[in-house]
């Protein structure tokens, strides 16, 4: 059970009642179709407008009385960004897992390693000679850290990751489970003979502070020069990073998501899922690529949206798709107009 002016208080809210007064006390949390008296539940997305209409929650975090349906007899807990209040919310009841420094004694770790006492590493890891490991970083079971491998405090590995030689992982990173950071990039070149002859990927992962890595992500190490991905970049599952890439701050990238070699991402950009970026291109600040769009030049201007393949300007690509969507009918009616010319003659 949870206090209702305790909740209030934490997230800055404040209740409002609309006829139905609600007890002290809420037994859970759910989705608005889902919820039942005694439930809590948020809305702040207007697709959701029925669901908050039908709901049987008995409170609802809001940030506008407005939005409020006039059949809605509950209450509502106002606050000024329903999705940093929730985001608060879950933080505060996300159980916190105790970690206990240490080595299992299944790991192995080189004596070459530079592991802090202040560090926890699972069974069957295997860190190799060179690697730095920083305070109250968590390494779990089945992870594989290469040669001179760098990673900073506060870090969370998840198990079966792997982590080649000399990349760089920041403070406060955390990389999901089956992410293999530090491939070798893309590269072959033919031979007189037509054989392709592999190409040496001298180069390495870094991994500035507060990037995050979902599961089943490929990260290439650069040929030349290093991959990048800087502060705050959030990357989700199953995405491909090439050879050269670099990820400016705070960009996020939704799955299965492919960026060629050597192309520059901006700040703050977001990418939806199963786009596809070619390689030499530079992406500027603030791009925002809708899904399944493939981007084949570079963005100049910052804070533009793009969509389609090849991608266009957003609002463009919505009239015109509206236009494909009347072709049928556009045809049938010059074909109607083409006969009647025909009998005029």
């Amino acid at each position: 059970m949870y206090d209702v002016s305790f909740i209030a208080e934490v997230l800055s809210g404040s209740v409002v009642h609309r006829g139905r007064q609600i007890g002290e006390k809420i037994s859970g949390f759910a989705p608005l179709n889902e919820a039942n008296e005694g439930q809590l539940s948020f809305y702040g997305n207007k697709k959701y407008y029925n669901d908050f209409a039908a709901t049987k929650a008995s409170l609802v975090i809001v940030q506008d009385l407005e939005d409020i349906p006039p059949t809605f007899t509950s209450s509502v807990l106002l606050v000024a960004d329903v999705y940093a209040a929730v985001t608060q919310l879950y933080q505060m009841l996300s159980p916190q897992k105790v970690i206990t420094p240490g080595v299992h004694e299944t790991a192995l770790v080189h004596p070459e390693a530079n592991i802090s006492d202040a560090v926890s590493v699972g069974q069957l890891t295997v860190i190799n000679s060179g690697a730095l490991v920083g305070d109250h970083t968590h390494i779990m079971d089945q992870v594989y850290i290469g040669e001179n491998v760098q990673i900073g405090k506060r870090c969370i590995i998840y198990p079966g990751v792997r982590i080649l030689d000399h990349c760089i992982i920041g403070d406060d990173c955390i990389i999901q489970s089956n992410t293999v950071i530090g491939s070798d990039g893309f590269g072959y070149t033919p031979s007189p003979d037509g054989e392709m002859v592999k190409i040496p990927q001298l180069g390495k992962v870094i991994l500035e502070d507060r990037v995050e890595i979902g599961s089943n992500c490929a990260i290439d190490r650069g040929s030349l020069k290093d991959t990048i991905l800087r502060v705050g970049v959030k990357l989700d599952n199953l995405i491909q990073v090439a050879h050269n890439v670099e990820i400016g701050s705070e960009t996020v990238i939704a799955a299965q998501t492919g960026i060629a070699g050597s192309t520059t991402l901006g700040k703050g950009c977001m990418i939806g899922g199963q786009v596809g970026i070619v390689g030499h291109l530079n992406i500027a600040d603030g791009t925002k690529i809708q899904a399944q769009s493939g981007m084949i030049k570079s963005v100049k201007k910052p804070n533009t949206a793009w969509y389609g393949y090849p991608a266009i300007d957003y609002s463009n690509y919505m009239r015109s798709f509206a236009a494909f969507k009347n072709l049928p009918d556009l045809l049938l009616r010059v074909k109607a107009l083409e006969n009647q010319l025909k009998e005029k003659d």
